[in-house]
């Protein structure tokens, strides 16, 4: 039986509607999830013909005329109803929805689909060739396309807005920016201070370990952590990332190095936050628009929340690190809990973003953007591109890449998708996990002292009943100020930073 209880009948043909073309785009997210896991090589271009044909099959469902005529049908209904009630979400959200989606014409869609399926095989030759020749064509059509859909919707202040409102409703380029400069500015100092501290021991972390048992040891970690495996799976991927096909159907993929244990463990962690908020959506909403995460930047502050936040914390390995001593003990034997501790939080200047530390790891999202938008301004030409990533490197962070692979090639998110929208997702969502978390312990103090005995319900309980459950019937500003009681600040992840790298490394920051 339905959760939604309006005995409209009108409002039960969108529903039924909505539920077809959510059918669809799940069978798309099947098949990319095939595609970065298990699918051969030769089956690329087959793959981005199948991918674009149900793109355009789901573009034009939700562009229906019929579509838009129902929801001017269920106008007065929407109104009269209390704000945060399924029917009146449903028809809110699926109506921001159809606005953005009728701008875009099916056959925009279709193209940049089949293309993006083309290039993510390309970018897969040019890292195994390091080589960026091999894909810059491809990414030179990418921009043209971002720039494309971006006109689409005329009346922008900045062309990048259109695509960082498609991941983060009501965001724009000058609200990032009001974000991200302060940031940098308060950033840069406690870098160079802690440069110039003692440096940190990982060598712990770079030795050999089974990839057999490191696979292992995560699917304990996230079973604790609350990931549902009978309503999931873990599989390795080039670039770990999770998938949704249903509410009960919520999978992730991590990479495993041998000899550097940090990547399987906190790259799952990572898109084990991702799951747990999927998993934990109200089932009342399975099957339509507002199953899914509120926003990107939303999304990601579960994803950071959980592998930094908690799982680089010191409570957290006071549990897991004997486990994990059990598993690696000719590596591990010998080094204590601090010891790791240490270890898992060094910060150190690097080139690659996901090995980044939490205190430099905002510079590696803020150069992206920055070079984002000069290319979707034609401030920057694609063939300049890894030129200018070096450059920036260098002036940012003081390393300079010495392959593609260690530089404009390490992210997927160009190959796959627009250029434009994504990145400043990473920054927002380490703010707003930090400013979630302050609230969390504000209210429940013992929530850490739960997270050192092993014990996560508590904080996933609470995460669950104030922002999992909802799904997308509240946008992330509204969420955030129902939470925390305040806009999103940058000052609760500073204090964050602060308090725990002084700490680490003996200094005033």
């Amino acid at each position: 039986m339905s959760a939604f209880l309006s005995p409209n009948p009108k409002f039960t043909q969108l529903l039924n509607r909505l539920t077809e073309i959510n059918d669809i785009k799940a069978a798309i997210s099947l098949l990319h999830w095939d595609q970065a896991t298990y699918m051969p090589p030769g089956g690329a271009i087959a793959r981005g013909r199948q991918m674009a044909t149900l793109r355009r099959l789901a573009h034009e469902k939700l562009i229906d005329p019929v579509l838009g005529e129902l929801l001017e049908d269920l106008r007065t209904e929407e109104t009269h109803l209390p704000y945060n009630s399924l029917e009146a979400s449903l028809i809110r959200v699926t109506r921001r929805d159809y606005d953005r989606a009728v701008r875009v014409p099916s056959q925009l869609m279709a193209e940049i689909s089949q293309h993006q399926s083309a290039t993510y095989n390309a970018w897969g030759k040019a890292r195994e060739a390091e080589s960026f020749a091999i894909v810059q064509p491809y990414l030179q059509t990418t921009l043209e396309l971002s720039q494309e859909y971006a006109r689409c919707f005329p009346g922008y202040d900045h062309i990048a807005d259109p695509l960082i409102d498609l991941q983060d409703e009501g965001i724009t380029v000058a609200t990032v920016r009001s974000l991200f400069e302060p940031l940098r500015q308060q950033l840069v100092p406690i870098v160079e201070t802690i440069a110039n501290s003692s440096l940190l021991d990982d060598s712990y972390l770079y030795q050999n370990f089974s990839s057999k048992e490191q696979l292992k040891f995560t699917i304990g970690v996230i079973h604790c952590l609350g990931y549902d495996l009978q309503r999931g799976r873990q599989d390795k991927t080039l670039h770990p990332f999770m998938t949704k096909f249903s509410i009960d159907d919520v999978r992730i993929t991590t990479r495993v190095y041998e000899h550097h244990l940090e990547q399987a463990l906190f790259s799952t962690i990572h898109e084990t936050g991702h799951a747990l908020y999927e998993q934990r959506i109200s089932p009342e909403l399975e099957g339509t628009p507002l199953a899914g995460g509120a926003s990107s930047s939303l999304h990601e502050s579960q994803a950071r929340l959980w592998e930094n936040i908690i799982g680089r914390s010191r409570g957290f390995w006071e549990w897991f690190y004997p486990r994990l001593q059990g598993v690696f003990m000719r590596q591990l034997g010998q080094v204590t809990t601090q010891q790791f501790y240490q270890a898992i939080n060094k910060v150190t200047p690097s080139l690659i973003r996901t090995d980044a530390d939490e205190v430099t790891y905002n510079l590696h999202i803020m150069i992206r953007f920055d070079l984002e938008l000069a290319m979707l301004e034609g401030k920057l030409a694609i063939s300049d591109l890894p030129q200018a990533w070096n450059e920036r490197y260098r002036q940012d962070l003081g390393v300079i890449p010495t392959t593609d692979v260690e530089g404009v090639l390490q992210d997927v998110h160009w190959y796959v998708g627009l250029i434009g929208g994504m990145f400043q997702s990473y920054t927002l969502g380490n703010l707003i996990a930090a400013q979630i978390y302050d609230k969390v312990v504000h209210n429940d103090p013992e929530i850490p002292f739960e997270i050192e005995r092993g014990n996560v319900k508590r904080l996933l309980d609470w995460l669950q009943h104030n922002i999992y459950q909802h799904g997308r019937k509240f946008t992330t500003q509204e969420l955030i100020e129902q939470v925390t009681g305040s806009p999103l600040t940058i000052n609760p992840f500073l204090d964050y930073i602060r308090h725990k790298y002084e700490y680490l490394y003996k200094c005033k920051l």
